[in-house]
């Protein structure tokens, strides 16, 4: 019953800042006050002031974590209405986020090498630039650090949503296309909820770029490794 109780507690609370942080972000809707962002770090503030671990929190986070995989099927319902635009523009989205794939594996190894960072920790950064649950597993099969690529995935998915509304507009990138490809090759699912606020269709490009990164990830992310001799 108690474990019940702060797991309820800590559905609250993080729901709560969530809710607050989306508040403020309607009156400075500024990238660093993205609501994922500045909800991930007032609770890294409140667990650390309040000497509350991990694990603890976690007794109720895994509910809102096992929200992940409903809340990216559900994006297949704006995908579903704009099916149409996506037949029309098959060609443009396969090559362009083929691209933004191998160019975010191949700049984050090149990166890591020219910094001298271990191989672990290479492996591990390659598949930064895809959704969560197949970077791990992408990682965890090359030999990489799952736990780091967590961590990589999610500093890849804040960066391009909090710089890459700037790029897009200094490369004079303004088509629902274009958008929806470089967030979603780029932030993942991060990204995609951005994208969402140009627009139903920009968000749906970008649910497709993150799929066919996942996929093109997993089948190119080893033979990346490979041919830069990491594994």
């Amino acid at each position: 019953m108690q474990q019940t109780l702060i797991a309820i507690s800590i559905v609250l609370l993080t729901v709560g800042i969530y809710f607050a942080m989306v508040t403020i972000y309607k009156y400075l809707p500024y990238p660093v006050f993205l609501p994922v962002l500045t909800t991930t770090i007032v609770l890294v503030l409140l667990l650390t002031l309040s000497h509350i671990s991990y694990d603890e929190y976690m007794v109720g986070g895994k509910w809102i974590n096992a929200l992940l995989g409903p809340g990216v099927v559900a994006l297949a319902y704006p995908l579903y209405k704009n099916r149409k635009v996506l037949i029309e523009n098959i060609l443009p989205i396969v090559t362009g986020v083929f691209t933004g794939m191998i160019i975010g594996m191949v700049s984050g190894l090149l990166f890591a090498q020219a910094f001298g960072i271990g191989e672990d920790l290479i492996l591990s950064i390659l598949p930064k630039s895809i959704t969560t649950p197949v970077a791990i597993q992408i990682s965890s099969g090359l030999g990489g650090i799952p736990s780091m690529t967590a961590v990589f995935v999610m500093i890849a998915g804040l960066s391009g949503v909090i710089l890459g509304p700037h790029i897009l507009k200094w490369s004079r990138i303004d088509s629902y296309l274009g958008k929806g490809i470089a967030f979603g090759s780029s932030s993942h699912a991060l990204g995609t909820a951005k994208t969402f606020e140009y627009g139903e269709l920009a968000g749906s490009m970008s649910s497709v770029s993150m799929t066919l990164s996942a996929v093109f990830g997993t089948i190119f992310g080893p033979i990346i490794a490979w041919a830069f001799h990491i594994f």
